[in-house]
């Protein structure tokens, strides 16, 4: 598949509403919560005011002219949450775009950009269930902490 990984523009900033409720995961069997989840405080956090601070950096995949995923880290006291020096990672890609090695190469990118910006480490949270959870650790990302539900995971550069 055909894909390109690029800064995301501010006038597209809306669409991480889209895609943060692509980004829940809905384990086998059980139905999509409603569109408005995603205005619930606690998926907010990485979606509001985005682009206004800093530590704001989002990639977008096009294909098919069209962006079909984003990436997107922001230090925000999320699921993830570290410390106040740690950007937290959210990504997403429309379901019919997954499995091409979109979200990994988004991934990568990501790191390679937080890396030239001196980040030393960056983090996120994933349900165990989650098929993600391979790609993380594949990309280098370690287990640092759980509960019954997710694991929370740090990337060291």
């Amino acid at each position: 598949m055909d894909y390109k990984i690029r800064q995301m523009r501010e006038s597209e900033y809306p669409l991480l509403q889209d895609f943060i409720y692509e980004a829940i995961f809905i384990p086998e069997g059980q139905e999509k919560p409603p569109r408005d989840i995603v205005f619930r405080p606690e998926l907010q956090v990485y979606t509001a005011d985005f682009g206004r601070y800093k530590d704001d950096i989002c990639l977008a995949a096009e294909a098919d002219d069209k962006i079909v995923g984003a990436v997107w880290v922001r230090i925000m006291d999320d699921y993830g949450h570290i410390d106040n020096e740690t950007p937290s990672f959210a990504i997403s890609l429309f379901e019919e775009y997954r499995n091409f090695g979109i979200g990994t190469a988004m991934m990568r990118e990501m790191l390679g950009l937080l890396k030239e910006r001196g980040y030393r480490q960056a983090s996120l949270a994933v349900q165990k269930a989650n098929y993600a959870v391979k790609m993380y650790r594949r990309l280098g990302f370690e287990v640092i902490d759980e509960n019954e539900e997710e694991y929370i995971m740090l990337f060291r550069f």
